[in-house]
């Protein structure tokens, strides 16, 4: 069996800076497009991917748009992560703000894989999807194909932080081998092991080199909460004149991963949307009296480290690029959705598969 990557072309709806992208194209799939209407999203995008960044509203998106784009090679994938606010613990922000969100993105995604037929569909989103029914309406998009979907910690599969997210995997060609648990394994990856040899630099400080390499301020409050936090540690560790008049208060006390610092052995907390301030989970450098860059959140993301998210001279903008880089797919998971679709397009190729779907087969779910 030839190890080179099947020809694979690939659509990436919902793209952002590139995250899943960035992550198929490792594994060796060809994405021609990404889509998604943030047009700040369009320089990283195209910057690190040679593939073209289509800006404009998955809803009012048209089958014939997308068909040249993923009829470039031998099999076409549909892929994308719908954003799906009424679902996600931490607030999306940007995208929804254009107008209210709800989850007829998924119908919009789903509408297209029914008009557009493609060979693959992956749909990377939050675990919270199945329990609603706009996840059985998808399925029944998906008529004709073979299924598969698992909810993932995404420490298994080598993504330095806890994330849980669904992953779906849908084929034409049969179900043989489409299954994303057949890629976990690996030893959880630390927060030392990615963003260790960074350079220092302190609260409210820029690297000279690296842009994106960038740290909030903090308050003169604040510098004192995180020299007295301890990695792993919480809030509860210290002086109570310290203590927010929040988290005194009975219904602030259950939340005490907020103001804390990342420990180095261990897995990052959910990079989220608010990464880049202290306050707002566990987010203090394991020794450095701040909280992670922008950069460290990125490579927390498995953004590599030379990832391009600012055009030469282009001010930061935290809130801007927090979003974009808690929003995206981590690089090593859209690696791993790669890779996995690969092997199973491989056994197809090579006559190891079962029968097409006649109809929505009953699903793998599985949590790992």
């Amino acid at each position: 069996m030839s190890e080179d990557p099947p020809t694979i072309s690939a659509v990436d709806l919902f793209c952002g800076v590139g995250g899943l992208t960035h992550g198929l194209v490792r594994s060796g799939i060809n994405v021609t497009a990404g889509v998604d209407l943030d047009p700040h999203c369009r320089y990283p995008f195209e910057a690190n991917n040679a593939a073209p960044f289509i800006e404009q509203d998955v809803k009012d998106l048209d089958a014939a748009t997308l068909k040249p784009y993923l009829d470039e090679g031998k099999y076409s994938l549909l892929a994308g992560c719908a954003p799906c606010q009424p679902f996600s613990t931490y607030s999306q922000g940007g995208r929804s703000k254009k107008r209210g969100m709800d989850w007829q993105l998924v119908r919009d995604f789903g509408s297209l894989v029914a008009d557009l037929q493609p060979d693959l569909v992956t749909m990377e989103n939050v675990v919270q999807l199945t329990d609603h029914e706009v996840f059985s309406e998808f399925l029944e998009s998906l008529k004709g194909y073979s299924v598969s979907w698992t909810k993932v910690e995404c420490t298994k599969i080598g993504v330095p932080q806890s994330r849980k997210r669904l992953v779906l995997l849908a084929s034409k060609l049969g179900g043989h081998g489409l299954d994303l648990a057949s890629q976990f394994g690996e030893n959880p990856r630390t927060v030392r092991e990615e963003i260790g040899k960074l350079p220092p630099i302190n609260a409210g400080e820029q690297h000279a080199r690296d842009p994106l390499h960038i740290a909030s301020s903090l308050s003169e409050t604040n510098m004192k909460r995180i020299k007295a936090s301890k990695p792993g540690g919480t809030w509860r560790d210290w002086d109570p004149d310290l203590i927010a008049a929040c988290h005194r208060k009975t219904t602030g006390s259950t939340y005490p991963s907020v103001y804390g610092r990342m420990e180095w052995d261990a897995p990052a907390p959910t990079i989220t949307t608010q990464c880049f301030g202290y306050g707002n989970g566990r987010f203090g450098h394991p020794t450095q009296d701040r909280a992670i860059s922008l950069r460290e959140a990125a490579m927390l993301q498995t953004f590599p480290r030379n990832y391009k998210f600012l055009k030469r001279g282009e001010q930061v903008t935290f809130s801007r690029l927090g979003r974009m880089i808690g929003n995206a797919v981590p690089v090593r998971l859209g690696e791993v959705i790669g890779k996995c679709l690969s092997e199973h397009v491989r056994a197809y190729e090579s006559g190891a598969t079962d029968a097409v779907a006649s109809a929505v087969p009953e699903q793998l779910g599985r949590l790992f």
